[in-house]
């Protein structure tokens, strides 16, 4: 993978990560375009990934040290604590994918495109539904609650999958449990960064160990993770902005026509 492949596909991550479109299946489909599929996938996912945690924690840094204060400063139970403890709830189901299912879920990436074609057409359905019960709603509904954590977290761990889009299918099914718009969009961005960073810490460690984590080169990696750090930034105070407006529908109907377009190229 050369810098300049790496430089597209880190601004393709960093715009794809917060919009509900999906970004890893953005991320193949660009490698397929590129002619890098296969070239260390996971590898480069895995730091695309972690650079946008990081613009997660810069652009929410005030609810991220304010959550961080009241959980590790005081004794008392708190809101804080209360929060997070939901937060660790809907870890569990990605957890037990991690643990359990690593090398099932590693080998979906690079393996053909009509799997993301179908899961992006599931990603439409999904943000298509939610906003029509949105609107029925009139905007109201609840705080996060812990059975919408673990729910949230299911969600979640399907979303693995290629073309699955996580913050489109995480927000979309806190919207179908009835939880409030702004709520479910700041829990969707901030119960992704421990397991993210978790597995980037897995790699790191495997590396360390001597363990062949791939071949990518340390130029392509800085390149494509500071792109993905810089325009993740912008898209996700977008992302928040757009959940606020209730304007699901137009990533609905883009996901719809690039997972049938994807499909369609697939099968012919």
């Amino acid at each position: 993978m050369s810098w300049l492949e790496a430089l597209i596909l880190g601004v393709v991550q960093g715009l794809t990560e917060f919009l509900p479109v999906s970004s890893s299946g953005h991320i193949e489909i660009g490698q397929a375009i590129l002619g890098t599929a296969g070239e260390d996938n996971l590898t480069f996912a895995v730091i695309v990934h972690t650079a946008t945690v990081f613009s997660t924690l810069v652009i929410l840094w005030s609810e991220v040290s304010k959550l961080f204060r009241g959980t590790f400063t005081t004794m008392r139970w708190n809101a804080e604590k209360d929060y997070v403890s939901k937060i660790l709830v809907s870890m569990v189901p990605i957890f037990i994918v991690g643990v359990f299912f690593k090398e099932e879920v590693e080998s979906l990436f690079g393996e053909g495109l009509l799997l993301v074609g179908i899961c992006l057409v599931l990603t439409a359905l999904l943000l298509f539904v939610s906003e029509w019960l949105q609107n029925k709603r009139q905007g109201q509904g609840h705080e996060v609650g812990y059975k919408d954590a673990i729910i949230i977290g299911i969600a979640q761990a399907f979303a693995v999958l290629p073309g699955l889009s996580r913050s489109g299918t995480t927000i979309a099914t806190g919207l179908l449990c009835g939880v409030k718009k702004e709520s479910v969009a700041q829990f969707s961005f901030l119960m992704v960064l421990i397991p993210i960073l978790g597995e980037a810490l897995l790699d790191v460690i495997d590396l360390l160990g001597g363990a062949s984590i791939g071949s990518l080169e340390i130029v392509p990696a800085i390149v494509g993770f500071v792109a993905a750090f810089v325009t993740g930034c912008f898209a996700c105070k977008f992302m928040i902005e757009i959940v606020r407006r209730q304007r699901l529908i137009w990533f609905a109907l883009y996901c719809a026509i690039v997972g049938i377009s994807t499909i369609i190229v697939t099968i012919i």
